[in-house]
């Protein structure tokens, strides 16, 4: 008896010593879990701060652009202020603006690597990209809304001193609000947040404060008074052998057409710096050249956002020659150093080459239309996920399968030639490209002209 009752009691001390390590393992767990949700919950009103101020900013912005548009539409005049104010653009952004001039690349950065983001960026993009619109400049507003958004959630962020992976997810909603606000397409901004920063590559991890900034910005923008147009793509075709390949078919031209936009861009820069040295006689001259192009050809309905294009597309109304100009006007604009976004301007190119393609491809006019804003748009910025979204947002989700084949066909056609050269390539497009990997576009870019000019 006493034998058993002495095992009894090591059993007893045993089991004591299991349920007293479990115990301390149990309230460690709940410690770090109250920690972890008291940090989330800090971090998640610093979401709904910087998303309900970028919701009041992209208000104001949209307004300000409905204003300064309607003057000059109704003052041709005011296509000659393109000189002063692409002069006093570059002399600001290079006497004041620090790193600012980086612009979204600069978001990029810092959100990847903590790097500052000087508070003046905000009012000086804001105040730079009105005056482009109103003087005539062929730019779009995501540009715009997305420094505004990163300057607002990287200087909340250095305030409330957060960590660097608090950090990062405030930049990347920061991002989301940009987005979701500005275009009214709550789903794409919570994407574009995840998605801006890197090629192949999706940042779950900042999803729900993403999601959160996208819809709530949106959701104040709206309240306030900002409107959005919408377009009706009517059914969306049979899902069949024909259409998928037609589909296919203007997805490769929507690719091919990212990746002139990039480049038109990049040739303009690099001739202007190359053959000027001068920054400012650079930016009066590429002025200087918009100027004339406008006025010899008669192009003044290209100017600024441009967004009887996107009508003109799922009218069927747009002619061949429409995203071509509206390329080439584009690429002087931002080229010469003048502030504005690329999105809007790659919808008008998208819609309306879309557009002018559909009776080719035997689809609907409409239908093309919206293909060809979303294919364009995701292969110039290598967000296919985010593009898929867009279409929801804008077009409903019928067609959901069409606007997957001709975002990632697209993204594929466009390879790493992107518009942001800061992005990070996590997985390359293709075999091809793989010598690209943990590069930012900027150096595939540039590695790809280093191979094209050994081969030549």
């Amino acid at each position: 008896m006493a034998q058993s009752a002495s095992i009894r009691e090591r059993v007893s001390s045993a089991l004591g010593g299991v349920l007293s390590h479990e115990e301390a393992l149990i309230a460690a767990d709940t410690r770090r879990d109250l920690r972890n949700m008291r940090e989330s919950l800090r971090l998640l009103a610093l979401v709904l701060v910087v998303s309900a101020a970028m919701g009041v900013v992209a208000w104001a912005f949209l307004t300000s652009l409905d204003i300064v548009t309607g003057i000059r539409e109704r003052h041709i005049a005011a296509f000659l202020l393109l000189p002063v104010v692409g002069v006093a653009t570059a002399w600001v952004y290079r006497t004041h603006g620090k790193q600012a001039s980086r612009g979204n690349n600069l978001v990029i950065d810092s959100a990847l690597t903590g790097t500052p983001v000087p508070a003046r960026m905000a009012p000086l993009t804001f105040i730079c990209s009105v005056a482009t619109h109103l003087a005539g400049g062929s730019a779009g507003r995501e540009g715009t809304a997305v420094q505004i958004g990163g300057t607002i959630a990287d200087n909340t962020a250095r305030a409330a001193q957060l960590g660097a992976r608090d950090h990062q997810d405030l930049m990347l909603a920061g991002i989301s609000a940009a987005f979701g606000a500005v275009f009214g397409a709550p789903l794409a901004g919570t994407f574009f947040g995840m998605e801006m920063c890197y090629v192949g590559k999706l940042n779950y991890s900042s999803g729900i404060y993403c999601l959160i900034a996208s819809f709530t910005a949106d959701g104040v923008a709206r309240a306030i008074g900002c409107a959005h147009a919408s377009y009706a793509i009517g059914a969306a075709p049979a899902l069949d052998a024909r259409t998928i390949a037609a589909t296919v078919a203007l997805a490769i031209v929507f690719g091919l057409i990212a990746r002139l936009f990039s480049l038109a861009i990049r040739t303009v820069r690099r001739v202007l710096a190359n053959r000027i040295t001068s920054y400012l006689l650079a930016a009066l001259t590429g002025s200087l050249v918009l100027i004339a192009v406008y006025f010899l050809f008669g192009l003044q309905r290209y100017a600024g956002l441009s967004t009887w294009l996107v009508e003109a597309g799922f009218s069927g109304d747009a002619t061949l020659a429409d995203p071509f100009i509206k390329i080439a006007l584009t690429a002087l604009t931002l080229g010469t150093g003048f502030q504005g976004g690329e999105v809007t301007p790659l919808f008008g190119i998208g819609a309306s080459l879309g557009g002018a393609l559909s009776a080719l491809a035997g689809l609907p006019c409409g239908f093309a239309a919206a293909l060809g804003m979303l294919g364009v748009f995701g292969a110039a910025l290598n967000v296919p996920i985010t593009t898929i979204m867009l279409g929801v947002d804008l077009f409903g989700g019928a067609a959901m399968p069409y606007y997957v084949i001709a975002s990632f066909v697209s993204y594929l056609v466009a390879g790493h030639r992107g518009v942001y050269p800061a992005q990070r390539i996590i997985t390359p497009k293709r075999r091809s490209l793989e010598g690209d990997a943990n590069a930012t576009v900027a150096d595939a870019i540039a590695r790809h002209d280093r191979l094209e000019d050994g081969d030549a």
